[in-house]
């Protein structure tokens, strides 16, 4: 059954402290199988306006798919390098994902996910980005 909830997606740049991007966005929440699923809609405020964020939560790994104007499959699985195909209406970017700690908390009544990890795109260096996700369910 699906429930709504109140998502809080956090992401901070651990080398510079005042880099940080925060949306708290209404959504649902709800568990199909083992896998929670929090889905929210995109606002102008965070320049993807027109586009659905699926979060998929497991134990073991977060995905991150969007729909819309703007489109990705983001993986985050700890000690694991994935490639994501980034798509705007700016153009494509390959983007280079090394995850580097995975937490999930996540229960039927929702949770929190947090994700250290590496993001690169076109050889470029690295940003080290910490993910903090809270769901609350309402």
């Amino acid at each position: 059954m699906k429930k709504r909830a109140i998502i809080t997606v956090t992401s901070k740049q651990t080398k510079n402290d005042d880099d940080v991007v925060e949306s708290v966005t209404p959504g649902y929440f709800y568990r199909k199988s083992d896998i929670y699923y929090a889905v929210y809609k995109e606002t102008k405020i965070s320049g993807m306006d027109g586009t659905t964020t699926i979060l998929k939560i497991s134990d073991k790994k977060l995905l991150l798919i969007r729909i819309g104007k703007t489109t990705a499959k983001m993986e985050f699985e700890e000690n694991r390098e994935n490639v994501s195909m980034y798509n705007t209406s700016y153009g494509t970017i390959e983007l280079k994902i090394d995850t580097i700690k995975y937490e999930s908390e996540v229960t039927g009544d929702g949770g929190n996910v947090t994700i250290d990890y590496r993001i690169s795109a076109a050889d470029q260096s690295p940003q080290y980005t910490k993910l903090f996700i809270n769901i609350k369910v309402q």
